[in-house]
């Protein structure tokens, strides 16, 4: 390993740590830092810039945008609400169904942020530790990325593997399927063996005696706009209509041999088409859409992924020739390497979309995958998951807002930093879709 190799090596893991503990948009803002230093200073090429993936968050973004100013986002979170205060007891169970499925359909993990104080609430009925339904909550809503057909994650991992033989309908059915079971295991280990009983935890006993607790209170809402249920369906249509236009156009399928639009292309579109049926249907006033919370959100992720993609595509093609012949010879030998490189990888760039875009296109090229010679494309298919590891660092936002929402203080950050609620929840989730990955995907693909 010579000095320029590890000076490179160093800007890239030095941009990404300034990144993260600054917070927020400063990860975006340090990667393409480390663009900067990594192509002036020590004379590498410039990788490519995520246009697409980019774009496509945008589009989602906006059309969420809509749907959240329409009252959809409220409309939905109140259907999920009325699900988890009916079945309490269910709530270990109830809660990772509910943000896995608002991600599903909003191709955004922050959706979670909505469902969390009635998770606390629902808990606290029962006598059950918050942390247990929301640590759980928390992970699923980000490993519903990789099965949301709408995320920027599976439309990237799409429009890579389908020209490798695989069809788009078999792929959101093994992600679906693998994601969504990882999930309820770990929700029924939890079950199980967690240490539920709120009355023994000591934190919450202290900060019931201090005050701290909110008491049990459903409280009135106001009453959703005229619009919010119309406005659901028609975002829920449009989902409906870009799954379908995507199978349509998959070679598997073949009902459009030669599509005017790409997928890329087509999920831009038809989600200006939703924003649009939105706004006009519901009389929306479009002034107020860029204070919508998740469009801030999303903008926010778009910067982010645009500096870390871009740095991590620019020091991986400097050393192209390399990561192919490692990549190779370890991954061809241990499949399950790959996951591990993508779990590492997603930890510190903090995007599912990123990190198969940084590292994806690498291993296919390793591995030496055609439309010919596809016999371990499964392995891309079942890894997939493993892009979901950014739960590890505790700075993600859906785990800090969890944590602060929890008022018993049974969710918390503990002293050593990786020692979280959500460390061991999330691993074991990953880890078992991964592992079911590697057993379903070789009987669908």
């Amino acid at each position: 390993m010579d000095i320029s190799l590890l000076l490179q090596l160093a800007v890239l893991l030095g941009a990404i740590f300034l990144g993260v503990r600054l917070g927020g948009l400063a990860i975006g803002y340090t990667g393409g830092l480390g663009v900067a230093v990594l192509a002036l200073a020590l004379g590498m090429d410039p990788g490519k810039v995520p246009y697409d993936v980019i774009l496509i968050i945008m589009a989602v973004i906006s059309a969420i945008a809509a749907l959240q100013l329409a009252g959809g986002l409220d409309y939905l979170v109140r259907a999920a609400e009325r699900l988890l205060r009916r079945n309490p007891k269910n709530i270990n169970f109830l809660a990772p169904t509910v943000t896995y499925f608002l991600t599903i359909l909003a191709g955004t993990g922050h959706t979670a942020f909505s469902m969390m104080p009635v998770i606390v609430e629902v808990a606290k009925s029962e006598n059950i530790r918050p942390s247990a339904p929301l640590s759980i909550a928390v992970v699923a809503s980000q490993i519903a990325i990789t099965a949301s057909p709408v995320s920027a994650a599976v439309v990237f991992m799409s429009g890579v593997l389908e020209p490798l033989g695989v069809s788009y309908p078999k792929l959101l059915l093994v992600w679906l399927v693998t994601t969504y079971a990882a999930c309820m295991l770990v929700a029924l280990l939890i079950n199980l063996f967690g240490n539920l009983d709120l009355s023994k935890s000591k934190a919450y006993q202290q900060r019931l005696a201090e005050g701290l607790v909110q008491p049990h209170n459903v409280g009135e809402r106001e009453a959703l706009p005229a619009g919010a249920r119309k406005s659901v369906w028609i975002f829920f249509g449009g989902v409906v209509a870009v799954v379908l236009y995507a199978c349509a156009i998959s070679p598997a399928v073949g009902l459009i041999e030669k599509p005017v639009l790409p997928r890329d292309g087509a999920i831009i579109s038809f989600m200006m088409i939703i924003a649009s049926l939105i706004v006009m249907c519901c009389k929306l006033d479009t002034g107020k859409l860029l204070d919508m919370s998740t469009f801030k959100s999303g903008m926010a992720a778009c910067v982010c992924v645009l500096g870390v993609a871009w740095l991590g595509d620019t020091f991986v093609s400097g050393h192209i020739d390399a990561v192919k012949e490692t990549a190779s010879a370890l991954v061809g030998n241990y499949p399950w390497l790959l996951a591990v490189a993508l779990f590492f990888a997603s930890m510190l760039l903090y995007s599912q979309a990123a990190t198969a875009k940084a590292i994806m296109p690498a291993v296919i090229l390793a591995l030496g995958i055609t439309p010919e010679n596809n016999s371990q494309v499964y392995i891309l298919v079942a890894s997939f998951a493993a892009v979901s590891a950014l739960f590890v660092l505790p700075t993600y936002p859906t785990l800090l807002g969890a944590v602060q929402m929890d008022d018993t203080g049974s969710t918390r950050i503990g002293r050593f930093v990786f020692n979280h609620s959500f460390l061991i929840p999330g691993v074991l989730a990953i880890v078992f879709a991964v592992a079911l990955g590697f057993v379903v995907a070789p009987l669908v693909l």
